[in-house]
């Protein structure tokens, strides 16, 4: 049996290495997308090593834990009396409606070679993975949308390759009607 003194975040840790498991995701993607060593990740889970606060709110952020439970592992890593706002359900959120509240982490951006797409009554979400030379792809973004955002993206996408496929060389003025250059349309008179 393990020494408490060698573990003493060990719930925080088998929380985490638990919801990690249930939601598919490898040691390398969620380390990856939270930017901190596999290894680091794997210590946190066995509960030798506390995450600093901006990995566990990353990591919160990550699997999208909601509200008891987020301020349960923030209490669990030992961070009781400065639990976060964003972490605290306010009144006004706790008696609206549902929110989707959007966090940019990191603006770089990700090249892809796969995507992964999963689809329920409130719409899909893409996986979009990248392969490596002898590992199965890992997932690199994953993006979650409405039926109606995702006609909208569809639209642009469109758009944006036609701009692309007809508007690339250089702009030319039309030639003037009543001309006399031999490189102009005959006019239709």
């Amino acid at each position: 049996m393990s020494d408490p003194q060698q573990t003493p975040f060990k719930t925080l840790g088998t929380h985490l290495k638990y919801v990690r498991e249930q939601s598919k995701h490898s040691l390398a993607e969620v380390s990856g997308a939270v930017e901190i060593d596999a290894g680091a990740l794997e210590r946190i889970e066995a509960g030798t090593e506390r995450p600093h606060e901006d990995i566990l709110l990353l990591l919160i952020s990550y699997f999208n834990i909601q509200d008891q439970e987020a301020v349960q592992l923030w209490e669990l890593a030992g961070y009781d009396g400065d639990v976060p706002d964003r972490l605290r359900p306010s009144d006004e959120v706790a008696s609206s409606k549902a929110m989707v509240m959007l966090l940019a982490i990191d603006m770089r951006t990700m090249y892809t070679d796969g995507l992964d797409i999963e689809t329920n009554n409130a719409g899909i979400t893409l996986n979009f993975t990248q392969a490596a030379a002898s590992k199965p792809a890992s997932s690199v973004a994953r993006l979650g949308m409405s039926y109606d955002q995702v006609q909208t993206v569809i639209d642009q996408l469109q758009q944006a390759l036609l701009q692309h496929r007809y508007n690339h060389g250089p702009k030319r003025l039309p030639p003037t009607i009543g001309s006399d250059d031999s490189n102009s349309p005959p006019s239709h008179k």
